[in-house]
């Protein structure tokens, strides 16, 4: 097979822990043909959505560890499957380039995962539809309903909807200092959109990274547990990973959750557990594959694969 994949500068990955790295590798390592291009790198040209993109070969010295050949434009029907790794935010770009990709599908395209579910799925706002699922939540821009749900949870949490890697979380207490000035800030008065939940205090316990690929579940979930006196378990804001088996509750959640956003075409998902609420759920680049791999000797990215190949035999 040909794969192509569209993520962020090479020289930016994190090779000890990189999980599109570690698709890369696996592909390769079973005979097939890499490619690589940044987003910024596909373009509608001559009535095909294609791709300025090169030959990749994954090296095993650490050093130097990718060799790209010559730059080719090629359209994205060509390839065998293309691989959508770039992180968020998910800006106005990135949204372009969901479009371009939707063209290139009506073109023929296989693209991981499918654009339009990908838009259609807020990394945040997508909990809401399974509301039984969720811990209390609020999404609004007026201050007065935030102050309201605090005055009635007393210890929230709040949060930008666009964060990533844990940016821009706060946790309010029942004194509720500096309510007013956080969701201002964050709000930036109003102009923007943020969701509030109840704080969960199993938070200590980790945020339980759930991997769904091919509409299965993955058997060990990546527990990120806060350190020190940080709230936040998101391994970019310090967190521990550390890989444990899930639990019946995250289990049975993954098992509902797997085979209906693999239908829509989400065959890559990240779900964040907290004390057995669904807080987020993942869609654009879900990462924890070296983490779990290392540490379960369940080999995820082999999974991811072999699900590919299914997928598209």
């Amino acid at each position: 097979m040909n794969l192509l994949f569209i993520a962020d500068p090479l020289e930016s990955f994190k090779i000890k822990k990189d999980s599109t790295l570690a698709m890369m590798r696996v592909a390769q390592e079973a005979g097939h043909h890499l490619w690589f291009c940044q987003s910024r790198n596909i373009l509608w040209k001559d009535d095909l959505v294609v791709a300025d993109c090169q030959p990749l070969l994954i090296k095993p010295t650490a050093s130097s560890w990718f060799e790209l050949g010559a730059i080719e434009s090629k359209a994205l029907n060509a390839f065998s499957a293309v691989q959508m790794r770039t992180d968020p935010p998910f800006d106005i770009e990135y949204l372009n380039t969901t479009w371009l990709l939707s063209a290139a599908t009506r073109q023929g395209a296989k693209v991981f995962n499918d654009p339009a579910a990908v838009r259609d799925h807020s990394e945040k706002l997508s909990i809401t539809e399974f509301p039984d699922l969720i811990p209390p939540t609020l999404v609004t821009r007026e201050l007065s309903a935030v102050e309201q749900f605090h005055q009635v949870h007393q210890d929230i949490v709040i949060k930008p909807l666009d964060g990533m890697g844990g940016m821009g979380v706060f946790r309010v207490g029942s004194d509720g200092l500096n309510l007013a000035s956080i969701v201002e800030t964050l709000g930036e008065n109003g102009a923007r959109t943020l969701m509030i939940q109840r704080f969960l205090p199993e938070i200590t316990d980790g945020d339980k990274r759930v991997l769904l690929i091919g509409g299965e579940v993955v058997p060990f979930a990546l527990a990120r547990i806060p350190q020190g006196k940080e709230i936040r378990g998101n391994l970019a804001a310090g967190g521990k990973g550390v890989a444990m088996p899930l639990s019946a509750n995250e289990k049975r959640i993954a098992e509902k959750l797997a085979p209906i956003l693999n239908q829509r075409g989400l065959f890559l998902v990240g779900l964040d557990l907290i004390g057995g609420y669904l807080t987020e759920i993942n869609v654009t680049s879900p990462t924890c594959f070296v983490e779990i791999t290392d540490q379960s000797n369940f080999d995820v990215p082999q999974f991811w694969l072999k699900a590919l190949e299914r997928t598209l035999s």
